[in-house]
């Protein structure tokens, strides 16, 4: 399997069809680079319009509509010692008596040093003087082309990934796309240097990555939204508002999952999951919110 270096000339602030940069066979891996959600590169220089602008597509040959996009996310490193924050709650994640009273938001620079594994406000106030947070990046949004030719803003996301904030996502984990086009054409952008649930502020600690991935076909597997494995977990991603619907997303796939890769009933599948199943609430500040759907491996060892 082949091994590409390259790097990004221009970006794209929509998912879709667009010009492949590089075609790539499949088990091959990728190495490359990410802007932030600003554009702005790993000098701190405005290199794309704002907005998510990602790097890519890349063509997956052999992968078709019906098939799936399995990426191993094989290493995520920012590349600057910087990011950014806004420093206000959005006002849809706090009741509407407090949201009238919230001030206008700031972009809040973070001193990100990932060898002492610290990320640190640059100007701290007294309150956070001695805050430090664990440096934990990944990709806010990535995906395939999505479906019926469309072309969709990278602000959002769907079932075909997009701006999904999932701070799951990051290295060693394998995420599953289903492919809608020929090539899959997968897209990546937006790095987090870190993040807590929800995306609650509208960023996590916004960065400019280095990242190497793996692209494998899976062949006839259909599936309906994005998947993923961790080393303790499967997951399932569902993206839609209101709430609710995403995690009706979420909990389908899981109970396809069930039914079609261990065998089990509706009724055994749902046995299963009442009990056992664990929820996150990816985003709640894009057009699409995420709620993540995942069952532990060790439970599902017990099925084998």
């Amino acid at each position: 399997m082949a091994s590409h270096h390259f790097q990004p000339e221009h970006y794209h602030n929509t998912m879709g069809e667009h010009q492949p940069v590089l075609k790539i066979a499949d088990g091959d891996t990728v190495v490359t680079t990410t802007v932030d959600a600003r554009g702005w590169d790993h000098r701190g220089e405005s290199v794309a319009t704002r907005g998510n602008p990602m790097t890519g597509p890349f063509y997956v040959e052999g992968a078709q509509p019906g098939d799936t996009l399995a990426i191993q996310l094989e290493s995520i490193k920012p590349n600057r010692d910087w990011g950014w924050t806004r420093n206000i709650l959005a006002p849809n994640v706090v009741d509407p008596q407090v949201a009238v009273d919230l001030p206008p938001y700031e972009l809040t620079r973070w001193s990100v040093n990932a060898q002492q594994d610290s990320i640190i406000l640059e100007k701290p106030t007294p309150g956070l003087a001695k805050l430090k947070l664990q440096v934990r990046p990944f990709l806010g949004s990535f995906g395939v082309a999505p479906p019926k030719g469309q072309i969709i803003s990278t602000g959002t996301s769907g079932e075909y990934g997009g701006n999904m904030d999932y701070k799951g996502l990051v290295s060693g984990v394998t995420v599953y796309f289903p492919v809608f086009s020929e090539g899959a054409l997968f897209h990546l952008g937006d790095g987090h240097a870190a993040q807590g649930d929800g995306e609650i502020v509208g960023t996590g600690v916004e960065i400019s990555l280095d990242v190497r991935f793996t692209a494998r076909v899976l062949k006839g597997k259909t599936i309906g939204w994005p998947r993923g494995e961790s080393k303790t977990h499967l997951f399932c991603i569902g993206n839609a508002r209101p709430l609710d619907q995403a995690l009706q997303h979420a909990t389908t796939e899981m109970l396809t999952l069930l039914k079609e890769d261990y065998g089990l009933s509706a009724t055994e599948a749902s046995l299963l999951m009442g009990q056992a199943v664990e929820y996150e609430v990816a985003n709640t500040f894009n057009p699409a919110y995420s709620v993540v759907c995942k069952i532990s491996k060790t439970v599902l060892s017990m099925l084998e």
